[in-house]
């Protein structure tokens, strides 16, 4: 009874954090503690509603190919008899997709949302945040029931304007200030792509459903040509190229930890930066039809994920080697998808939800310990006196670096296997690399933080409660949310795949590999950051390799790039504009201006309102008329006088 009631029912998943932010906003914002029990609770709530439906969805192998569906009109355009009526309407669509992502999302904001209690404790804007939280919550659930496009953008777009809110929260700070603006601008960048792709969606195929789109985009020669279709799946893919940090939009993600703490796991973990994995994951249909398109996205893909893990090499701030590793993370993501594994995508989704909220959240409790001194050279030894911060953090970045059985380990080796089983061998090489930086910049991290020696001025002492809770149940996740896709028994294939699910052999070869990179790694920077305690081979290597050093720290001179194209191009075009709107534009318009004021002035020498004057210049013209009839006869005068005899 109550998973039928929770399925036709889901709307109120994303209903009730909306109303948590209307009721916090308008009723109880002086009331911290009532505002922060109405924000956890509805968002608890929401997942205890999300369970019910997800566990109705994957328990009935019927929605895997007809998907629960059902919608009410919103609006109708058009003039009947005279053009085609639109037809639009909200809706919810639920098939495992939609509700591993329902479930996922609020579960993760659940304890996120638990966790920002104690995090921003005495906070002057701790009301603010909450409501803000909520509305962030309400908007990317929104957007994974969406059943159409329309919806799902209008989502879109909210969970960007909440993003802004949240990085710039601490308003005082110029940094964030300046983050929010940039992450901002990056992502409608991307999304006036995807707005066009949708438009052109609209206008080609005459719906934005996503059930009708799927079957009309397989017949797609009927609508328009291949040439067309590849078009739109570019256009469509730009949206998510900003809104999951992939090359070159990626620059906003790392800016992004100008947030509160618990903004950056939201962002980075569960909810915005997933939305561009889950638009392409939802669009399959679309790219599958087009072979170069899905290349675009494995390359894509690919290139994201070694570029953004070597970046995060040489990085120094917690926060900021994490976001990094989320950039990264998501090019994992987008190759599986790109290579058309819709299981590998969504499974890594998965399981990078729970690992990457952990250690953004157990990062949140390293600087709230220590007063957010953020550089990982100024800390260490803190897991003797943060034993619960420490260990979580450690299985997280087990998890993270693919060590067996952590929840890592599964789907990156799923992702490995697919793209070596389609014959991609560079992307392969590529995606086995960034395994193995990833081992070791996220160990490089946690050998510097947690063990080695204390810094004596640093007074850490564990977090409390609040913050610790949801610490152990995450990483209870990074534990076990990968086995249920592991080789012997993929029940996730089962519940996600795009076509006929992948039952060939199981590749030990691959999975031997990845756990040699992933070990590798990590012994790598177990001998450079703890066994070698004066780091003397780190700094050592810094300086025989300085140049390519300072060009990763400093993230390849990409944010410097678009400043000069920025500066250059931008500001340089506006000045030549501003410059022709000065001297073209304005100048021929006070040409007009100056030449009739000069007219009038010499004009108005005649017209003096004196009838002496009038008189004494009507004597002259006869005189005039006089003197031209007697010099040059009588026709030139009839010229001067019109014509008159």
């Amino acid at each position: 009874m109550l998973v039928e009631f929770a399925m036709m029912h889901a709307w109120l998943v994303p209903l009730l954090p909306a109303l948590a932010f209307l009721v916090i906003v308008f009723l109880t914002r002086p009331f911290e503690k009532l505002s922060a029990i109405i924000a956890v609770g509805s968002m608890a709530l929401a997942c205890v509603i999300a369970s019910f439906a997800a566990y109705g969805i994957f328990t009935n192998h019927e929605f895997t190919e007809k998907p629960l569906v059902y919608a009410a009109n919103w609006l109708s355009l058009g003039i009947p008899g005279v053009t085609d009526s639109l037809l639009v309407q909200v809706g919810v669509q639920l098939d495992p997709v939609s509700a591993m992502m329902m479930f996922m999302v609020s579960f993760i904001s659940t304890f996120i949302f638990l966790y920002s209690v104690g995090y921003m404790k005495g906070d002057p804007g701790f009301s603010v945040f909450f409501s803000y939280l909520s509305l962030f919550g309400a908007s990317m659930l929104l957007l994974v029931i969406s059943s159409n496009l329309l919806q799902m953008f209008i989502a879109w777009e909210l969970v960007g304007l909440c993003s802004y809110l949240l990085i710039g929260f601490y308003t005082h700070k110029i940094s964030a200030r300046e983050a929010a603006k940039k992450a901002f601008v990056t992502c409608r960048v991307a999304d006036f792509g995807l707005l066009l792709g949708l438009l052109a969606l609209q206008i080609t195929f005459g719906t934005l459903n996503l059930v009708e789109l799927g079957e009309k985009i397989h017949n797609f020669q009927e609508y328009t040509t291949i040439g067309m279709l590849t078009l739109i799946a570019v256009l469509v893919f730009i949206g998510p190229i900003g809104k999951s940090g992939q090359f070159p939009l990626h620059v906003w993600l790392p800016d992004a930890m100008e947030g509160p703490t618990p903004v950056s796991a939201l962002i980075h973990a569960a909810t915005m930066v997933v939305a561009g994995v889950y638009l392409v994951g939802r669009t399959m249909f679309l790219f599958h039809e087009v072979e170069s398109a899905m290349q675009l996205v494995a390359v894509t893909g690919a290139f994201t994920a070694l570029f953004a893990a070597t970046i995060a090499l040489t990085q120094r701030e917690i926060k900021r080697i994490l976001a990094y590793s989320t950039v990264s993370q998501l090019g994992y993501m987008m190759l599986a998808l790109g290579v058309g594994s819709l299981t590998a995508g969504m499974f890594h989704m998965w399981t990078h939800a729970f690992f990457k909220a952990l250690m953004f959240l157990a990062a949140g409790s390293v600087l709230y310990a220590l007063h957010h001194k953020a550089d990982v050279w100024e800390m260490g030894g803190l897991i003797k006196k943060m034993p619960i911060t420490g260990w979580t953090f450690v299985i997280g970045g087990l998890a993270i670096a693919g060590i067996p059985p952590f929840a890592g380990f599964w789907s990156k080796d799923e992702i490995l296997v697919a793209t070596l089983a389609e014959g991609h061998y560079v992307l392969f090489a590529m995606a086995a690399f960034t395994a193995f930086l990833t081992a070791f910049y996220m160990w490089r991290m946690i050998f510097l933080v947690f063990f080695g020696d204390e810094k004596p001025e640093n007074h850490p002492q564990e977090s409390p409660w609040t913050m610790t809770v949801p610490l152990i149940v995450l990483a209870v996740g990074a534990i076990g949310a990968g086995w249920m896709g592991t080789p012997w028994n993929n029940v996730w294939a089962e519940w996600i795949y795009f076509g006929e699910p992948h039952h060939g052999p199981i590749n030990y070869g691959a999975m031997l590999l990845s756990i040699v990179l992933a070990g590798s790694g990590i012994y790598l920077a177990y001998t450079m950051y703890l066994k070698d305690t004066k780091k003397k081979r780190a700094r050592k290597l810094a300086e025989w390799f300085g140049p390519v050093h300072r060009m990763l720290y400093n993230k390849y001179y990409i944010d410097e790039l678009y400043l000069w194209f920025n500066h250059a191009l931008v500001d340089g075009t506006a000045r030549l504009f501003y410059l022709f709107d000065l001297y073209v534009v304005d100048g021929f318009v006070n040409g007009i201006g100056t030449f009739t004021k000069s007219s009038g002035d010499g004009l108005r020498v005649f017209q003096t309102g004196r009838l002496q004057n009038y008189a004494l210049i009507f004597f002259l013209g006869v005189l005039a008329v006089a003197v031209l009839v007697t010099f040059t006869g009588p026709s030139a005068a009839s010229l001067v006088l019109g014509g008159v005899k």
